[in-house]
């Protein structure tokens, strides 16, 4: 169950979603649905927020299919929400006002690979594990990994980082230049192949994290990275959160290049050894893996190995065997489904929050006592090495008792996470979720912001209800 979501009174005309609804069927044919079913699961994704169901689903094939899509929605005003798997969070993908969801799983095609330039050119549907993939044999991969096998359009539209963000960025790194389909149905396209550019405003990260808001992504130009000469990893057991949270700023702060350094506490790893069936103390641990020549991983993990030490963690475990690294990984990935092991009965409500890294140790310490003191059951997983860590709280959304008392927790974290020169969200986006947080993030900027939106879609039909309040 989740909460429920009335739709606004301001929804589309409904006269308007007709005639475009017909007009859409009659030019897609099977493509175009109005499927309850369908509809339902193009409203809702993994996320607490109640269901706000589309009034049609279109499936788009190519950038000139969303460009006609949203010719046809901007002429009679009516709302149009992209989709690309359904991963996000905090109910990007709803459609408060109604309106068209446009589907863009099928915009799968890998246009181009450039080995020697170390880019790519993609649909926006094709997926993260897909490219990869297709680009092994190559001796290249992608590196920004947020655990699902999201759609690199929708990675990119929501600013997607995840576990080597540490040491490869987000996406906003990675987009070297985007197709877009305007407000107006205009296909424009940003950026280029070129590293740097003094040309102009910086159109791609304008798009980038803009969550459908601004424009839809339909074509996106992608950083590659060799594949690394030899990896090594493993896990490492710390006494509590506060001597694993030192450990990751002591890291970062020497420049050890970490790939990934991921934080788990004790009750996220005891769900995840019942889950994924592992044998870990069930005690605060990090995940880290080392990426580089044989010699420099090595060196890494031996220094590694040191700091942990002094903080009274250890011992720190190689898995040096891809076998045991993927095993190790995977667990990692399957930290929702292993948290809501623990409860099944209960709904997860995921929220994440990221602080400049010498405020780590003490933003992760007062959540788990916040957790504590609030009687909730809430693991504690993140992508500590650039300060971000997510909290997946264990909720019955039938008693408005633990209702209340999760939101009053997820307000706190989000404030003190903005009090400490921080942000309300690392990586879930805004979406509907954390919207009344960024007045607080952002003050007067949030004018801008807004007038921006109005500038670029002055009907406001793309996404509507995301990001800015009352939008």
């Amino acid at each position: 169950m989740t909460i429920a979501v009335e739709r606004p009174e301001t929804s589309a005309d409904e006269n308007a979603v007709s005639i475009v609804v017909e007009g859409l069927k009659a030019r897609f044919g099977d493509r175009c649905s109005t499927s309850q079913a369908l509809r339902e699961q193009h409203g809702h994704t993994t996320t607490w927020l109640g269901n706000q169901p589309p009034d049609a689903v279109v499936f788009a094939e190519t950038t000139e299919e969303v460009a006609e899509i949203v010719q046809l929605c901007a002429k009679h005003k009516v709302p149009v929400i992209p989709f690309g798997t359904g991963s996000s969070l905090e109910g990007h993908v709803n459609a408060p006002f109604g309106g068209v969801s446009i589907d863009l799983s099928r915009m799968d095609k890998i246009l181009e690979v450039n080995a020697e330039d170390l880019d790519c050119r993609v649909q926006a549907g094709v997926t993260r594990k897909t490219l990869n993939s297709y680009i092994r044999d190559t001796g290249l991969f992608f590196p920004i990994d947020p655990g699902a096998d999201a759609s690199l359009g929708g990675m990119a539209a929501t600013r997607a980082s995840g576990t080597n963000a540490v040491r490869y960025g987000t996406m906003k790194d990675a987009v070297l230049g985007l197709t877009v389909v305007t407000a107006e149905g205009k296909v424009i396209r940003t950026g280029g192949r070129a590293r740097k550019s003094s040309a102009g405003y910086d159109l791609t990260r304008l798009f980038v994290g803009s969550e459908g808001t601004l424009g839809i992504i339909t074509e996106l130009t992608l950083e590659l990275h060799g594949q690394p000469e030899a990896i090594s990893g493993g896990v490492c057991p710390f006494p509590d959160v506060d001597a694993a949270c030192n450990a990751v700023i002591t890291t970062i702060q020497m420049g050890i290049p970490v790939a990934r350094i991921e934080l788990m506490d004790s009750v996220q790893v005891r769900a995840c050894n019942g889950y994924s069936k592992l044998d870990l103390a069930e005690t605060p641990t990090l995940f880290l893996e080392f990426h580089g020549s044989e010699a420099g991983v090595r060196e890494q993990s031996e220094l590694f190995s040191s700091i942990a030490e002094e903080m009274g963690g250890g011992p720190f475990e190689w898995a040096t065997a891809a076998e045991d690294r993927t095993k190790l990984w995977t667990a990692r990935h399957d930290a929702y489904w292993a948290g809501k092991s623990l409860k099944p009965e209960a709904s997860i409500m995921v929220t994440d929050v990221c602080v400049p890294i010498s405020r780590l140790a003490e933003c992760v310490s007062q959540t788990a006592q916040d957790i504590a003191a609030r009687g909730l059951l809430a693991p504690i997983v993140g992508h500590v090495g650039d300060g971000n860590f997510h909290v997946q709280i264990l909720v019955n959304l039938e008693d408005p008792a633990e209702l209340q008392t999760t939101a009053e927790f997820v307000e706190q974290l989000s404030l003190r996470a903005i009090d400490m020169g921080g942000t309300c969200t690392g990586e879930h986006g805004v979406g509907q979720g954390k919207q009344k947080y960024l007045r607080r993030e952002h003050g007067d900027a949030l004018d801008v912001m807004q007038a921006v939106k109005h500038a670029l879609d002055p009907d406001n039909i793309m996404n509507p209800g995301k990001i800015l309040p009352q939008s």
